[in-house]
Parts: structure tokens; sequence; C-alpha cells
């Protein structure tokens, strides 16, 4: 996921390439069943952000399925990409719209 202008310019330059990418050296990706969150934690209340489908099979790069942060459940894995996210393997763009009181909720 990402702000709407961020996707626009990934789709100008032909990839994504979030900050996380040079200072952990991979693209945070989520499944539907997890990305609230990591939306809750980066964007809360924010109304611009939309959720990119990814197909796996289109990437160039590795995915590894790793622990995210300390607060997340214990034996949850998150996917994380090691390179730049390709605009070509975005299968679907989604607005992911908070609540009211600006939580995000499950997909």
């Amino acid at each position: 996921m990402c702000s709407s202008d961020e996707w626009s310019a990934a789709q100008r330059f032909g990839e994504c390439r979030p900050p996380s990418l040079a200072t952990d050296g991979f693209v945070h990706l989520s499944t539907p069943a997890q990305v609230q969150l990591p939306a809750n934690r980066l964007f809360a209340g924010r109304r611009d952000i939309v959720v990119l489908r990814v197909d796996p099979d289109l990437l160039d790069a590795e995915i590894k399925w790793e622990p995210g942060v300390p607060s997340d459940p214990a034996s949850m894995l998150f996917p994380h990409l090691y390179g730049p996210l390709p605009v070509a393997a975005v299968i679907d763009v989604v607005d992911y719209l908070p609540g009211d009181d600006g939580v995000f909720a499950p997909m």
C-alpha cells in the first residue's frame, strides 16, 4: 500500500521504491488478512491510501516471509520483497479508506 501520489509516481517510473527499500533492504508487503496492521501503524486517518494487489509470479526479486514488528502476533509472518515492486506486477489498485474513527479495518 502507498499513497495515491506515490502510486502515480511509480507508474511514471515503472516501479515502486518506497523508503523501506533503502532503509530496510526490502519492500513491505502484506496479505489481505494483515494489511490493516501496517496501515494503522503508518497511515492512520489518511484518506489517500491505495492497496496494490500484486501477482507474485510477476515479481523480479525474492520474497521472504519474515516477522513484522514486536506488537504483531508472534506467529505472523509478512512477505518482504527484496527489490523494487514493478508496476507490471500490480494487477489491481483499490482505495483503502479508514473508518470514521481513522482506523483501517481488515480487507
